[in-house]
């Protein structure tokens, strides 16, 4: 397993985060169109993604080609893991941890 940490106030162009990630522009731009990300910016060459993305990203990468996961499902899949992930912090802040 491999980490990175990325300070959340980071940016990244669309090239960027591609080359990051192993996205292709197509597959990022396919997923902020079924809402996966919300970059800044109006058009694709003025967009910029927050260093969380690159989690999002790596993680939308590894659905389509591990799981076959077309768009709809990773978005849908991110949000859902996301709020696992919010309910895990919940969890363990109740628990005093």
């Amino acid at each position: 397993m491999e980490g990175q940490i990325v300070d959340e106030s980071v940016e990244f162009t669309l090239v960027e985060l591609c080359r990051i990630s192993g996205a292709s522009e197509d597959e990022l731009n396919l997923w902020v169109s079924e809402g996966a990300f919300e970059p800044k910016g109006a058009e694709p060459h003025e967009w910029r993604f927050s260093g969380e993305a690159l989690r999002r990203a790596r993680t939308a990468q590894h659905l389509a080609r591990d799981l076959e996961i077309n768009a709809p499902g990773i978005a849908l899949a991110l949000d859902l893991l996301d709020e696992i992930e919010a309910l895990r912090t919940r969890l363990n802040v109740r628990r005093g941890g």
